[in-house]
């Protein structure tokens, strides 16, 4: 079944990733603690509560793509990237807190949005921003994602672009499709340059 995702602009293609311009857009989110791996599954049961009516409307909202997870730190907070280009604690994720979100669908803004019941979902408006964004197949596993993101990272890195926050992943399927068939991407915000379009 075809879900809506959030338009973007390709701005131009490289060997190892594309760089793409999103739009602002709405998200529905949660924060969860806990390993890499089950935040993403704890934090679905919540937003899926918010968009199947558990809000003061008791609205239904369409599911989209993709269901994006990136680790939890202060609003608007930015990371300066440093060799070497992998990023992680260095004992891993234990105890580690990741905000999960559900990009809302295109007809809704901030004030079209039903109010949340639960506590835990916060609405947010995404702004627009220029993303390095590398695809890839497989499950969903921290290994997958961590090499994934160290190609990204080198790749942005020897193309001169800067990233400017921690990357995201990006999760495109239901967790009922084949594994072999399934569409993610790790995605890092970078700045503008006098070359990019």
């Amino acid at each position: 079944m075809a879900v809506e995702e959030p338009s973007y602009t390709l701005v131009r293609t490289f060997p190892d990733f594309e760089l793409r311009r999103y739009p602002t857009y709405a998200v529905a989110e949660t924060e969860v603690a806990g390993p890499f791996d089950e935040a993403g599954n704890q934090a679905f049961r919540i937003l899926a509560g918010y968009i199947f009516g558990d809000n003061r409307a008791k609205a239904k909202i369409e599911m989209t793509a993709p269901v994006s997870q990136r680790p939890a730190m202060s609003e608007g907070e930015r990371i300066e990237m440093t060799a070497p280009v992998v990023q992680r604690p260095a004992s891993g994720t234990e105890g580690a807190s990741f905000v999960v979100s559900f990009i809302m669908p295109d007809r809704f803004t901030l004030d079209t949005l039903p109010e949340p019941s639960d506590p835990r979902v916060r609405l947010r408006e995404e702004p627009g921003k220029l993303m390095a964004v590398r695809r890839y197949s497989g499950r969903w596993t921290e290994k997958s994602y961590r090499e994934n993101e160290t190609r990204l990272l080198r790749a942005v890195d020897d193309v001169g672009l800067k990233p400017l926050a921690a990357p995201v992943y990006a999760r495109y399927n239901s967790p009922f499709s084949l594994w072999f068939m399934r569409r993610n991407e790790v995605m890092v915000e970078v700045a503008e340059t006098a070359t990019n379009p």
